[in-house]
């Protein structure tokens, strides 16, 4: 039997690194290009039989990380250690293989693992491991790897061959240690400048709330009252509302439902010390109704905007996300009683989260909505805006929002829960007052967020910030330093003994 050919040590190198041609970026002269599976061991992990899991650690056990686990933040499964064919410890760098999202970079947990995890080990002595818990994350490893798991269809895992041909600049050893402290040291600022952003979103939402807060328990125009003394009283209110919503009715049922909430209406009780009315929604709006969904007439291109919830972003309409549409005959017939039109406002039944709320813009002529949204048309006495931000107000949902906590499943309100919401309706001049002094204050506010840097500018900031590092441009390199294919060769030797 013939003897395995010994390489030689140039043999060895040359198989190595890489051809000029195929080297992507500009690197310093002492680093060398060589091919991610040539200095880190990939290896996957295996998948014992659910058979055998157990939810807390007994003797002779241990611990199975599973993908799934770091959403939940839940590792509570456990193995018998002799079924544990793959370990890695705290300090090992670990890519999840499935998503989503896909391809994440992880470490800091011990224990075995499944199929959906893979354990990258660099060799010893050519690449430190710090710096390959960041190298993984640099943009030109991640996006390739995450473009092709979008690509390919019923994709079982990334493939451990993509990820071990990647074609890295090496430094040498103590750049690497320098590297991974700098980018260690700088991610940190940045998680930290993150913190500080949520921290005044949180500041912002609180503040905004106590705004709300002030206009609709009327301290924000208590001065304006006492200069406006001559305005409708809160019974002339009343009774103006009551005849314009009798004269809106469309159906002898309306007219009835209609009656009801007006006979059984406390004339005493609905009036506070502000003259403000307390009535229900349904007594100041056209009938309030949600809308349906014909799903064989929706289509990407149509006559008639249709709204779905994900429509609802931040408090306005984005019909430019997923647009849908529907034909103009479904639209003033199948769905007639959701026919929506400009100054509407709109609010989600069905969440979480629930409080979505809209006005229609005035670019739409025409648009209508799915069954998990609710239509408000307030009659001349009450400005669309002003109810706009009283539907916002906390106090207004408070008891129904509280009536779905603990459901399992979606929490839902209902129609009937929308139409008996109860609004404090001052007189429509002090409306206005209230809409133009929360809108200046709420502007001041979101003037303030907006000098934060926000989280998007970040997350490319870390991308910039890695990818400098791993082209050699942090300022960290020493030229004077052995170069990195001197390693390569040192170690290279150990294999031509």
């Amino acid at each position: 039997m013939s003897k395995k050919k010994v390489q030689t040590l140039n043999e060895l190198l040359e198989e190595l690194l890489v051809l000029e041609d195929q080297q992507p970026y500009d690197i310093p002269e002492n680093w060398v290009y060589v091919r991610l599976g040539k200095v880190v061991e990939f290896q996957g992990g295996s998948q014992p039989p659910k058979s055998v899991f157990k939810d807390e650690q007994l003797d002779g056990y241990i611990r199975l990380i599973q993908i799934r686990d770091f959403k939940s933040d839940k590792f509570k499964t456990y193995i018998p250690k002799e079924l544990a064919k793959r370990t890695f410890e705290e300090n090992d760098v670990m890519i999840g293989r499935y998503g989503p999202p896909v391809f994440q970079i992880l470490r800091g947990l011990s224990g075995a693992y499944n199929v959906a995890l893979m354990k990258a080990t660099p060799v010893k002595c050519l690449m430190d491991n710090d710096y390959l818990y960041y190298l993984l994350q640099v943009p030109f490893i991640q996006s390739p790897v995450i473009k092709e798991s979008h690509r390919t269809a019923g994709q079982t895992g990334i493939r451990k061959e993509l990820i071990e041909g990647f074609v890295i600049g090496l430094p040498p050893l103590n750049e690497q240690k320098r590297i991974a402290k700098k980018v260690e040291r700088l991610l940190s600022k940045i998680e930290e400048a993150k913190q500080l952003i949520e921290e005044a979103k949180e500041t912002f939402e609180v503040r905004r709330a106590a705004i709300l807060d002030k206009a609709f328990r009327g301290e924000l125009t208590k001065k304006w009252r006492q200069q406006n003394l001559s305005v409708d009283s809160a019974a002339q209110r009343l009774e103006m509302i009551k005849k314009e919503r009798f004269q809106i009715a469309e159906t002898k049922r309306e007219v009835s439902e209609i009656i009801e909430m007006f006979d059984e209406l406390n004339i005493v009780e609905c009036i506070n010390n502000n003259d403000w009315l307390y009535i229900k929604a349904n007594m100041f709006c056209y009938n309030i109704n949600c809308g349906g969904t014909p799903s064989k007439d929706i289509s990407e291109e149509g006559e008639i905007p249709f709204l779905k919830v994900y429509n609802i972003v931040n408090n306005k309409v984005d019909f430019s996300y997923k647009p849908q549409y529907i034909p103009k005959e479904v639209h003033k017939s199948k769905l007639k009683k959701s026919m929506l039109r400009p100054n509407d406002v709109i609010m989600n039944i069905v969440g979480p989260p629930l409080k979505k709320i809209a006005i229609i813009p005035e670019e739409y002529s025409e648009m209508n909505m799915n069954q998990a949204i609710v239509r408000f048309r307030p009659i001349k006495y009450v400005l669309p805006k002003y109810l706009y931000y009283c539907l916002q107000y906390d106090e207004t949902l408070r008891d129904v929002i509280n009536k779905t906590r603990g459901v399992v499943g979606q929490s839902n309100i209902s129609v009937s829960q929308s139409r008996n919401l109860v609004m404090p309706i001052p007189s429509i001049e002090e409306q206005a007052e209230i809409v133009s002094k929360l809108e200046e204050m709420i502007k001041r506010e979101e003037i303030v967020l907006s000098l934060v840097s926000d989280e998007k500018n970040l997350d490319e900031l870390k991308q910039s910030i890695l990818s400098k590092a791993f082209r050699g441009e942090l300022g960290t390199n020493d030229p004077s330093e052995e170069s990195a294919i001197e390693l390569l060769k040192e170690v290279l030797q150990e294999q031509v003994k």
